[in-house]
């Protein structure tokens, strides 16, 4: 038993004799101080030109940034079909009607809950607003509003730009706008 009991302590000596007591003393290497490695004394090195950081969108195409020479596109640079309309509404449920509520009026849950209210999505600056600017708000953020590039993918963002034209023209829509075949169903179904 006295064998063991002196080996153990044996052990924990030489052991312990590589740790240091003050952990905070310990050299460290700075990416920022100056080095002789470089002739410009620098030891962070800059990008090399035309460096794309990693997950930033590629410059100048508007599917990925909503823009044109710096500016928001007028259009969706993606054509419109059933699919991204429905993709769209899933991912506004999902994200965007908690504030601006199912059919855009800006009368989401939170706002019930003493949340700022958004913008209605149908009042005329919206309406006439072009679409690449509801992608740049779901990009970069707007007021209140955090931007949500994180967490909606680029073509998400053009589905849901979709749905909120659908919306407003929803909420504008005449019987006019109705198709003759389709019209004809619904003046029957009034009466």
């Amino acid at each position: 038993m006295r064998h063991i009991a002196l080996v153990c302590i044996s052990l924990f000596l030489i052991l312990g004799a590589g740790c240091s007591p003050n952990m905070s003393s310990q050299p460290r290497y700075n990416p920022l101080a100056p080095s002789d490695f470089f002739p410009d004394g620098r030891s962070g090195r800059p990008a090399v030109s035309g460096t794309v950081a990693h997950g930033a969108p590629p410059a100048g195409q508007p599917f990925y940034t909503g823009k044109s020479n710096g500016e928001v596109v007028e259009r969706m640079p993606v054509p419109v079909s059933r699919e991204l309309l429905e993709r769209g509404r899933e991912r506004f449920d999902i994200y965007c009607s908690p504030c601006h509520g199912r059919v855009g009026d800006g009368e989401g849950m939170v706002v019930r809950r003493g949340f700022v209210q958004p913008p209605s999505f149908h009042v005329d600056r919206l309406r006439e607003a072009p679409d690449g600017h509801f992608f740049d708000v779901m990009t970069n953020g707007f007021g209140v509003m955090a931007s949500y590039a994180a967490r909606v993918s680029p073509a998400d963002r053009w589905a849901v730009t979709a749905y909120i034209r659908a919306l407003q023209f929803s909420q504008a829509a005449g019987i006019e706008d109705v198709p003759p075949g389709e019209r004809e169903k619904l003046l029957k179904s009034e009466k």
